[in-house]
C-alpha cells in the first residue's frame, strides 16, 4: 500500500514530467495547496494517459476503469473531502476522456466549449477548493481559465491531434473554410486555411483568459500569484503560436523559450501586486454571454 508522502512524491513528479507551466507557478502556491494540487493533477493525468497511452479502444476502457479505482483516485477523493468540493465534479472530467476514446469529431462551438468544460473547466472548480476560494462567484471565472487553456492545448496540437484521428476544431469552423475533417487527419488540408480557424479559436480563448483574471481576487493573495502565472505561461503558447508561426499550428507542438517565460513570470508578479494594493473582489461580474453553451453545468453561469 502507497503511504500519503509517497502518493504526494508521485503528483509532484508527474507535475514536472507532464506540466511545464503549472510545474513552475506551483512554486508559489503554500506547501499544503502544493500537495494538494499535485495529488489532482496526478489523478487527472492518470485518467488522460488511460485514454492516450492506450493500444485500443477496449483497453482504453478498462485502464479508466482501473484509474477511477486507483489509489491515486483515494487520495483525490481524500483532498475533495479535506478541501470540501464535490469529488463527483471529477465525474465531468471521466465523461470528456471517454470521448476522447476512438475517432474525435467536434460539430460546432457548443459541443467544443462543453467538451473543454469537462476536461479543464471541472478543474478549475477542483482547484477552488485547492486554493481556498469559498465564494460562489469565483466559479465561472475557474471554469473560463480551464476553457482558455484547453482551447490552447487543441490550437497547439492539431498535428498530434490528427495523427490519433483527433479533430477538435470545430467541423462548422472548418466547413466555412473549406476544410473537410478527412483532409485535416491525411494532412492534405491547406494550412493557412488551418490557421484561420486556429486563429478565431486563439481570440476565443483570450476572451476566456480575460474573464478568468477578472476573478482573480477571489483566490487568496498567495495562491493567486500562482494561478496568474500558470494563466499568463499558458497563453503564451498561444501568444507565441500567433507571432512566430501565423497560428499555423501544422509545423508541430509551440512551445516557449526560457525568455518568454521569465517574461511571463515577471508579469503576473506586476499584476499580482496591483491586484493585492488596488483591486477587490467582484469588481466586474462576469459575463453570462461566455456561458451559452455551459448551462445546466456545475459552476457555469446562469446567463
Amino acid at each position: 500500500m502507497t503511504t500519503s508522502a509517497e502518493l504526494v512524491l508521485h503528483g509532484r513528479e508527474t507535475l514536472i514530467r507532464h506540466a511545464r507551466s503549472f510545474r513552475v507557478a506551483s512554486v508559489f502556491l503554500p506547501t499544503a495547496s502544493r500537495d494538494d494540487a499535485a495529488l489532482v493533477y496526478a489523478y487527472c493525468r492518470e485518467l488522460d494517459d488511460a485514454v492516450d497511452e492506450a493500444p485500443s479502444l477496449e483497453a482504453a476502457k478498462h485502464r479508466i476503469a482501473l484509474a477511477e479505482r486507483s489509489e491515486v483516485a483515494s487520495a483525490y477523493r481524500e483532498v475533495a473531502a479535506r478541501r470540501g468540493f464535490d469529488p463527483g465534479i471529477a465525474g465531468h472530467l471521466v465523461a470528456g476522456m471517454r470521448a476522447d476514446l476512438g475517432a474525435v469529431r467536434i460539430a460546432d462551438d457548443r459541443a467544443l466549449l462543453r467538451y473543454c468544460y469537462q476536461v479543464a473547466g471541472s478543474v478549475g472548480l477542483m482547484m477552488c477548493g485547492v486554493l481556498g476560494v469559498d465564494d460562489p462567484r469565483a466559479l465561472p471565472h475557474a471554469i473560463d481559465l480551464g476553457v482558455a487553456m484547453q482551447l490552447t492545448n487543441i490550437c497547439r496540437d492539431v498535428l498530434e491531434d490528427a495523427g490519433r484521428d483527433r479533430v477538435y476544431l470545430p467541423a462548422s469552423r472548418l466547413e466555412a473554410e473549406g476544410i473537410s475533417k478527412a483532409d485535416l487527419v491525411a494532412g492534405r488540408a491547406d494550412p493557412s486555411r488551418i490557421a484561420r480557424v486556429v486563429g478565431e479559436l486563439l481570440a476565443l480563448a483570450d476572451s476566456y483568459y480575460r474573464s478568468a483574471e477578472d476573478g482573480m481576487p477571489f483566490i487568496p493573495a498567495r495562491s493567486r500569484l500562482a494561478i496568474l502565472v500558470a494563466s499568463r505561461l499558458y497563453r503564451g503558447i498561444g501568444v507565441r503560436l500567433r507571432r512566430k508561426h501565423a497560428a499555423n499550428p501544422m509545423h508541430g507542438r509551440t512551445r516557449t523559450n526560457l525568455f518568454e517565460r521569465c517574461v511571463g513570470v515577471l508579469a503576473s508578479v506586476a499584476v499580482w501586486i496591483m491586484m493585492s494594493m488596488f483591486v477587490r473582489p467582484g469588481r466586474r461580474s462576469h459575463r453570462g454571454a461566455l456561458h451559452i453553451h455551459l448551462q445546466g453545468l456545475p459552476g457555469a453561469s446562469p446567463g
